[in-house]
Order: C-alpha cells, then structure tokens, then sequence
C-alpha cells in the first residue's frame, strides 16, 4: 500500500475525533456537537467554511491556484437510534444511540484528508468537503441539495465513501452502475366487516384477504418483472385483531420495496397497488394503499466509477480492487448523484479483530450493536480522497469525462 506518510503520522491525533465522535452520538439533524467539532478543526486548520446546509450540515473549502475546476467530497456525520453493546472507553455515552454504521469513521477520514489537503495544497482547484447530516432515514443529502448545495459549491463530480465490514483492510470495491438500492415503504389498510368468530359469514375477514395478498405480491416479483432485474417486496408487519373470537375491522400490511432502477419501482408500485385492490375487490373490501419513495437506488456515473478504481489502483495495486458488488440497502447520497457525476465506493473495514477488550459478543457488522470503525482506514481513505484530488485536477480528461456523465444523466432524464 501506498499510504502518505505524514497521514500515517496525524493518525493517531485523528482516531482521538473519531472515538470522541463514537462516544457522543447524534440522531439525524441532531448532530450539533459532531458539526461544531468538524467546524473547529477545519477552521483550525484554516479551512474556510458554511454551516446549516441542510441544518447541521458543513461544507468546507480547500482552494487553491487559478482554476475554476471544483469537486466534492463527501462524509455523513449522523448516528443510529439503537443501544451499544459496547464497554470500551469510547462507548457511546448517550442511551439508545450509537455509531453503528462507520459515520464517525467517514467523518474522521474526510477530516484526516481535509488537513492535508490545506497544508500541502499540491492541486490546482477547489475541493468542497461536504460534512452531511442525516443519512440514515432522514435524507440530509437531499436537504443540503434543498438548501443550494450545488448551486453555491458547484462541483465537476461528486464522491463518497463507506467502510464495508468482512474483507480485510487494505482492499477497495467500485463500479459503475447500481452499487445500492432505493428504499420505499408502503402502507396498506384493509377495510373488511368485524364479526363474531364463530359467524364469519356474517362479515367480510381481512386477515385471509391480507394472506392472499402478500402471496400475490410475490407474484409481481416472478412474473411481472424481467427475470434479470433486481427487485424485493418484503411484507415486515401485519397487524389486525384484538380478540381470539372477533373477526376483525380491518387489517394493515406494512413493508420496503428494493429495486436498482426506477423503471422497476415505477412497475412494482403500480402492480402493488392493482393487486391490492383486486384482491379486496374479489372479496367485497376494500384497501387504503400508501406508497412512500425514500431514496432513490445509487448508481455510480462510468466515467467517475473508472477514474476512483484507477485512483485505488494506484494506492494499494489493481488486484486489491474488487468489482462493486451491488447491495439491497439504501444511501442517501443517490440524491447527490442523480444532481451531479460521480462514484460511491467501499473500504474493507476488517473483519472485527481490531476491536478493543470490551466490545460486544456480536459480529462487527454495520447496524450490529457490537460494531466499531477500524481505525487502520483513517490514513488509508484519507489517502484514497487526497489521491483522488490531486489525480483529478491533475488532467483535464477528468473534466471532460465529467461533463460527458452529466449529458448523459441529462438525456436520461429527458427519456
């Protein structure tokens, strides 16, 4: 591996703003002390910088030279509502939160990468670092794009960068293309006629019209999308009944949809709702159908996905470089690339060992309460983002490519 020395050397100093982060968790649009700590540093550093993007949202500003060529990077800040099984020192210290997922440790990266960037300044350009709130559930990418992301920092390309637990430190994965699926949610109230148990023809039973319904759903699955496309339909929650002898009122139906494309989603959303309400029909109810578009899927502009693996290559050689293997969960930074070219990637986190005495019994999975970022990654992603940089500005091929992502973003959306 090729890892720039003087980050190996500031490591340590930022694996102390990570675990201080860990401790301290904040829920989406909450994280208050995370940005006032980002802000302090950058600024420590001399970094120019805009906060309230988004509402807890920093942005700063690495310039330098003549060029009017600019690219973003991003980190998101935010934490889980769930309880660490942790007992280490830098176990969060706020019941029912916890960094779960690694944004402490984006945080830290982006940071390790924002300070040398401002003291070697080896680019001719400006790089926006893009500190994101709320990205899990809460959409913070699509509110800083609200508030003007783009049109105040405006960017040739956009990347961003997620530690993946199970392969060891050292590897990196890309691609282009879907990397992460949209997550949707829906709703479905079935409205039949309560009776006694012991009478149901007296009255009109959801709960089997619920049963045919989640087996019809799967139905949409095997027979009305193309076998080759990528789609999931999984019913969490059915609620219905209070009584072991009343038929109940009605029956609800709760769930996510999972698709790379919109072209499915835009199909699997309508036959949901035609099933559900053929379903009822066929047996004299009726259904309330709510469908909730959540993110949108990740996929990854050709030109911004080859460029980031070169750029990989060159930090820890090609054959560390895995093809992206596309995941069923969701990102919010799918928002910043349906607005602008670009590439989401993963960093192997390792597969737990690097934990301290006092983690929990459970693997070090994202969204475990045994988790925790490894810290090795700090100076390796933080080499990733500062290679990336000065590679980017290095050739103005990267500009041209960016530009020919973004016709061709432009004209999928005229289609």
């Amino acid at each position: 591996m090729k890892v720039i020395d003087s980050l190996v050397t500031q490591a340590a100093g930022i694996a102390a703003i990570r675990r201080d982060i860990h401790a301290h968790p904040e829920l989406c649009f909450e994280e208050n002390r995370t940005a006032d700590l980002v802000a302090a540093k950058l600024t420590e550093w001399g970094i120019p910088i805009h906060r309230g993007m988004g509402t807890t949202g920093v942005v700063g500003i690495v310039k330098n030279g003549t060029s009017d060529r600019a690219i973003g990077l991003r980190a998101d800040m935010d934490a889980l509502p769930m309880q660490e099984f942790n007992t280490f020192d830098h176990a969060s210290k706020h019941t029912g939160k916890m960094h779960a997922c690694g944004h402490d440790g984006h945080t830290a990266m982006l940071l390790a990468a924002a300070q040398h960037l401002a003291k070697h300044r080896n680019f001719d350009g400006t790089v926006y670092l893009i500190f994101q709130p709320a990205e899990e559930g809460g959409g913070g990418a699509r509110e800083m794009i609200k508030d003007g992301l783009f049109e105040q920092f405006p960017v040739e390309a956009v990347f961003g960068m997620h530690n993946w637990p199970g392969e060891q430190v050292g590897k990196f994965a890309v691609s282009p293309g879907p990397v992460m699926a949209s997550s949707n949610e829906f709703k479905i109230t079935i409205r039949g006629k309560g009776s006694h148990a012991a009478l149901p023809h007296n009255g009109i039973d959801p709960v089997p019209i619920a049963c045919q319904m989640v087996q019809a759903f799967q139905t949409i699955i095997s027979r009305n999308k193309k076998p080759i496309d990528a789609g999931v339909i999984s019913v969490t929650m059915i609620h219905a009944g209070e009584a072991t002898n009343v038929v109940p009122d009605s029956c609800e139906l709760q769930g996510t949809v999972r698709t790379f494309t919109l072209e499915v989603l835009d199909l699997i959303e309508k036959r949901m709702q035609q099933v559900a309400e053929h379903v009822c029909a066929a047996h004299d109810a009726t259904c309330e159908f709510e469908f909730i578009r959540n993110y949108p899927p990740t996929v990854n502009s050709h030109n911004e996905a080859e460029f980031a693996r070169k750029v990989m290559a060159s930090v820890v050689g090609a054959e560390n470089v895995a093809v992206q293997e596309p995941t069923m969960g969701a990102e919010d930074f799918s928002f910043m690339l349906q607005a602008r070219p670009g590439a989401y990637c993963f960093i192997a986190n390792g597969d737990g060992r690097h934990r301290e005495m006092g983690h929990g019994g459970g693997p070090c999975m994202l969204h475990n309460p045994s988790y925790d970022f490894n810290d090795d990654l700090i100076p390796l992603g933080a080499t990733y983002w500062v290679q990336l940089v000065e590679q980017w500005f290095a050739t103005d091929e990267t500009r041209k490519g960016a530009q020919a992502s973004a016709a061709s973003m432009a004209a999928r959306v005229a289609a």
